[in-house]
């Protein structure tokens, strides 16, 4: 391998100060998302516990509008970077 492939191969595998926020971003973002996750489907069963018991029984209306919800969530995140 010649000096300018190692070069070119370094330079692609190098997560350099501009990369690096991004990657931080990313791990933030998955670990925000999870935990946030977990605790929506923990509230959920609990509720759901106090209730009687049971799968939850969630309609389609209630899902839309928990996914118009997020979507609002999502494009406000998304303006922030603006």
């Amino acid at each position: 391998m010649t000096e300018m492939e190692m070069n070119t191969n370094s330079r692609e595998l190098d997560l350099g100060p501009d990369d690096s926020w991004k990657t931080k971003t990313y791990i933030i973002g998955a670990v925000t998302g999870a935990l946030i996750g977990l605790g929506t489907a923990f509230l959920l069963a609990r509720s759901t516990d106090e209730r009687g018991g049971g799968p939850p029984q969630v309609t389609t209306g209630d899902a839309l509008k928990v996914g118009v919800g997020i979507i609002g969530l999502v494009r406000g995140i998304a303006s922030l970077g603006n």
